[in-house]
């Protein structure tokens, strides 16, 4: 459902650059991506603009990323979108909206990453990096980074409608994965800071390997589980062992578990917006399910040899 009621168009961000930004108003300025919750528009060759457009939540999502990843930016090896300025509701757009840093690249949806001991190496090293304890007022998970057990019914349904469609080979190999998952010991470790929403179209890559990470709305504080899923998610054929070999301080047996867990939901989500993008469907995007299948290969293969 779309929320925003105004035209996005090149005019209207105009217009709202000369009311509060008049600095970059004269910037060129063109579409970038259609995302779930914003549109990007990149501004000159530096910068983004990223309004909200298809859902309510979006307008405290990126307040989020105003307050937070000015902190984080620094201390990560990837680029990320910085926010630069905070544009607040008006006549014009009743809604806030930013201006950020852009980050080149190409999504890993459409370009997966190829070089796949750098991109082992490239992707432990950003979530080691991005992994650190969170203070007190950092933000909790929407709907993730909290006992993996809470998600069965998310779980059940997804697995159910994707096997009445044909899509899944085996579905008691993915039930067994989440299964083991659900059943491993919670995180008892401090909150550690997370992006939250690791699916391939939020990582661009260049030259076969990952150079950038995009769409911090969810970021949080939790379980680092829920982002060291995107191992098996993100990374070619071969590569999981060795970023699990990379990443600092080397996860637990549980945590690898119940990251398990997370991969598969990511997977099951990844393989129904693909289905849905193949039939021309609202919301759907083809170039997801590739990705999605190929993970759940890699988490399934254990289980059934």
């Amino acid at each position: 459902m779309t929320v925003t009621e105004v035209d996005i168009t090149e005019d209207l961000i105009r217009d709202l650059l000369c009311e509060q930004h008049p600095d970059l108003a004269d910037l060129p300025l063109k579409l970038g991506a259609l995302g779930w919750d914003n549109q990007v528009w990149r501004l000159g060759g530096d910068l983004a603009v990223r309004l909200p457009w298809a859902t309510q939540s979006a307008d405290a999502l990126l307040r989020k990323e105003h307050a937070w990843l000015p902190l984080l930016a620094p201390h990560l090896p990837l680029q990320i979108p910085v926010p630069q300025r905070l544009g607040e509701p008006s006549e014009r757009f009743p809604r806030p909206w930013l201006v950020t840093t852009w980050v080149p690249g190409e999504p890993a949806d459409r370009a997966p990453a190829t070089r796949a001991e750098d991109a082992a190496v490239t992707l432990a090293a950003f979530l080691t990096a991005l992994h650190r304890p969170a203070p007190d007022g950092a933000p909790a998970g929407r709907d993730r980074g909290g006992p993996l057990a809470d998600t069965a019914e998310r779980f059940t349904q997804g697995l159910a409608s994707a096997t009445e469609l044909g899509l899944i080979r085996d579905p008691d190999a993915v039930r067994a994965v989440w299964e083991d998952a659900a059943a491993a010991p919670d995180w008892a470790g401090p909150r550690l800071w997370l992006h939250g929403d690791l699916h391939p179209a939020n990582i661009l890559t260049a030259n076969g390997t990952f150079s950038g990470v995009i769409d911090f709305g969810d970021l949080f504080a939790g379980d680092p589980a829920c982002d060291l899923a995107a191992a098996w998610v993100l990374l070619p054929d071969g590569a999981v062992d060795r970023f699990h070999e990379a990443y600092q301080p080397s996860p637990d047996a549980a945590t690898l578990r119940r990251a398990r867990g997370w991969a598969v939901l990511r997977a099951l989500a990844g393989i129904h917006i693909g289905y849905a993008g193949l039939h021309g469907r609202p919301g759907g995007k083809p170039t997801w399910g590739p990705p999605a299948h190929a993970a759940l290969r890699r988490l399934t293969a254990a289980v059934r040899q």
